[in-house]
């Protein structure tokens, strides 16, 4: 059974602001956030961009990272990609760490208040 659509909504902007309050606290000058209706964006001072989006059509959050696509359902409280079943905050710490040559760790960015 597909989310009605405010209550995704609802959910997505819960979760997008948590992702954007925890990276906000990564010691990095290289990072440059943006959240903006519905998308959070990562521009890095040294070239690249990560950019996770909502797509309400779908009810999933679509992640671009290093030339690479992943799509998150929301599922009990949590994201996951559609395809691998992995964490959304999984994923992200990867791929900060990647980026940023230093591990990182993000929570679970659901479930919505």
């Amino acid at each position: 059974m597909q989310i009605e659509e405010h209550r995704f909504r609802q959910i997505v902007v819960t979760a997008l602001k948590n992702i954007a309050r925890e990276v906000d606290v990564i010691d990095s000058d290289d990072l440059d956030p943006k959240l903006t209706d519905g998308v959070f964006q990562v521009d890095f001072e040294t070239g690249g961009v990560f950019v996770l989006s909502q797509q309400v059509p779908v009810r999933e959050l679509w992640l671009s990272a290093f030339s690479k696509a992943w799509h998150f359902r929301y599922e009990a409280g949590a994201w996951f990609e559609r395809d691998t079943n992995e964490p959304l905050e999984k994923v992200l710490s990867a791929l900060f760490t990647k980026r940023l040559g230093k591990p990182v760790t993000l929570s679970n960015p659901g479930p919505a208040a």
